[in-house]
């Protein structure tokens, strides 16, 4: 099989942007990857959208809209993703398989999202279309809730770990201070991020907001290649691996503190890739709640079910750490605009391979992870990327 690599992409800043709609943010990143890429509008022969909705705008048939914004992608066959908060990713690997399958020789994948217009009531809802509604609609909080259901039945199994909460909150705030992408570039420090507070309150009891991620804007964009075009190009990041495995979507039918489907990514993906993570440099991991950062350091075998928090007592996860996690700042800091947040993540990957990724930079960093989730643990991608040129 033919093998993909990533050779060019390009990134908005997150956050409460001017740009109206998804329309808009797509076009700011479309042409600017393929320039990046060195490639043109014409050497396209797939699109690959990555974009949730589900509600945040009445417009969809979002794999239109591309070639609104570069009207040379016109005839391009296009198609449009949804996996909830691993749409970005969903995106990316069909392009993958796309080139990958001989079908095509240059794919552009581009995700997006636009939030911030829509009133946050409405969000909380539109988001909770990522549970089972049957038995999560009621759910206080919306989809914070779902996930301060998971940190109250964790902490019940085995102990309150708020502090720890607090030290990852403080840790990606800390890292996104470096990173011109984020939406929140300020480093508030563990005392505030442990303290309940008017200016951090419970959003979902024990969650407070800096245990959760943030409302965006976004979008961001990457050109997949074949290996034959990818040698006539600056940069090319390869897949040693890459894995999806899914677990069922009620929290009701599954232990929802051991992120099941999330653990067997993450192995299939270190099997395929012959690796263990002490091989890894770093990884950008999906923080959409701080308590999801921690159970994902057991899901990827930093630690056993429980442990967790001795990850970030003993700063393993730390920028300076055995293995640095989120040194962008992670969802918490950077902001999550669902459909492009897993194109991100691999965009942030990309840079620090290419060693292009400023005051984010982990030295000497040559095998990076990257793990994206839809739901809580539902959808889960594992890409383990390498530098090739």
């Amino acid at each position: 099989m033919a093998r993909a690599s990533i050779v060019g992409w390009a990134h908005t800043p997150f956050g409460k942007l001017e740009d109206p709609d998804v329309e808009s943010l797509m076009a700011r990143v479309s042409g600017e990857a393929l320039s990046h890429a060195g490639l043109g509008a014409e050497q396209v022969d797939g699109i690959y959208v990555g974009v949730m909705n589900n509600g945040f705008s009445k417009q969809g048939f979002e794999a239109a809209q591309v070639a609104l914004g570069l009207p040379e992608l016109a005839h391009v066959p296009a198609m449009r993703l949804e996996n909830a908060c691993a749409t970005g990713s969903a995106a990316l690997y069909a392009a993958l398989d796309f080139v990958e399958s001989g079908r095509g020789r240059v794919a552009l994948v581009v995700g997006a999202e636009k939030m911030t217009a829509t009133p946050l009531a409405q969000t909380s809802d539109i988001l909770l279309s990522a549970s089972y509604r049957k038995e999560e609609a009621d759910i206080d909080g919306g989809f914070a809730g779902v996930f301060g259901r998971i940190a109250n039945t964790y902490f019940q199994k085995y102990g309150d770990r708020s502090e720890e909460l607090a030290r990852i909150a403080a840790k990606n705030h800390r890292n996104g201070v470096e990173n011109p992408y984020a939406q929140m570039r300020r480093d508030f420090g563990f005392e505030f991020c442990n303290l309940v507070s008017d200016k951090n309150p419970y959003v979902a009891a024990p969650l407070r907001r800096t245990d959760c991620s943030l409302i965006s804007d976004g979008a961001a964009a990457i050109v997949v290649a074949d290996e034959e075009v990818a040698e006539g190009l600056a940069r090319s990041i390869g897949f040693r691996a890459r894995a999806q495995a899914n677990d069922i979507l009620p929290l009701s039918r599954r232990d929802p503190t051991a992120f099941a489907g999330a653990r067997l990514a993450w192995d299939k993906a270190k099997a395929a890739a012959g690796i263990t993570l002490d091989d890894l440099d770093l990884v950008e991991t999906h923080d959409c709640f701080t308590v999801a950062e921690m159970i994902e350091y057991e899901a990827m075998g930093l630690a056993e079910p429980g442990q967790g928090y001795r990850v970030v007592r003993e700063g393993i996860t730390q920028k300076d750490g055995r293995l640095p996690v989120n040194a962008s700042g992670g969802l918490k800091s950077k902001g999550h605009p669902i459909g492009a947040t897993g194109v991100s993540m691999h965009v942030m990957a990309c840079l620090q391979l290419m060693n292009e990724a400023g005051g984010m930079q982990i030295p000497d960093a040559r095998l990076a992870g990257v793990f994206n989730m839809g739901g809580a643990a539902v959808a889960n991608f594992v890409s383990i990327l390498e530098r090739r040129r």
